[in-house]
């Protein structure tokens, strides 16, 4: 008699809207069509920071809205729950952080509260792999009230958020880093232009998360995502093209150091 093994990659996000943006809507549908099993625990409270998650980790404040996507049930929102309760549900094979997107080019903003949280983390799951998500500028247009620390030039905040990864990297020399942000920059110097975002800083549900989402399913899976035909009804195929053109490319770029 022969068993078939699945292998089930599990994630957990300590994020914000900026990881519901990457994980909770597209990155499901192409991991089906892939064949590939995940299960993606993402800790959202809106626009946390690392300052936030760390003193919310100290306190072991049930914060954070808890949703899990998985082949089998691509999106549910459970009751809420503390960060240290998530490092305790199972055992991760990768763990992403990230800076709140208007912190994310402030590099002053990161520590200690980085460290803090990558100790702790380390402490509960040691087998895990860590990782940084890269998140994007805001649109040239933006109207959030932080865009002025920016100078509000994308270009500016960008170059920042890039500054702010390296130093990332340094510092924390085994975090992979999961390129978001240079996925949605690239994309903005094609024919669809600065459109990414639905109101200057969320992805549109459309080609802006699936272009996030299709960085996350080639760091996850090692696949190359211009190999999936699946595209929800909101999308083009040419917009399917280019958002998985600027993904690979900047998964490539990652892997290469290019940046």
């Amino acid at each position: 008699m022969r068993f078939l093994i699945v292998l089930v990659i599990r994630v957990l996000c300590i994020g914000n809207s900026f990881s519901w943006d990457a994980v909770e809507q597209e990155l499901i549908p192409m991991c089906q069509e892939a064949n590939v099993e995940v299960e993606i625990h993402n800790l959202y409270y809106g626009g946390c920071s690392l300052e936030q998650h760390a003193r919310f980790m100290r306190s072991d404040s049930m914060i954070y809205s808890h949703r899990i996507c998985t082949n089998a049930v691509p999106r549910e929102v459970r009751d809420t729950i503390s960060l240290l309760q998530a490092l305790q549900i199972t055992e991760y094979d990768y763990i992403s952080l990230q800076q709140a997107s208007h912190d994310s080019g402030i590099r002053s903003s990161y520590e200690p509260w980085l460290a803090m949280l990558v100790d702790t983390i380390k402490s509960h799951q040691p087998q895990a792999q860590l990782c940084w998500m890269q998140t994007w500028a805001y649109s040239q247009d933006a109207k959030h009230p932080d865009y002025s620390r920016y100078n509000k030039d994308q270009q500016l905040m960008y170059d920042s958020i890039m500054a702010c990864m390296h130093e990332v990297k340094k510092d924390y020399p085994s975090m992979l880093l999961i390129p978001c942000g240079t996925a949605i920059q690239l994309g903005r110097a094609t024919y669809m232009g600065d459109t990414f975002c639905r109101d200057g800083y969320h992805l549109n549900y459309s080609y802006g998360r699936y272009t996030a989402s299709a960085v996350w399913y080639e760091f996850l899976t090692g696949k190359d995502v211009r190999c999936i035909r699946y595209k929800n009804a909101e999308m083009t195929s040419k917009q399917r093209r280019i958002a998985q053109r600027v993904a690979h490319q900047a998964m490539q770029k990652s892997k290469n150091a290019y940046f």
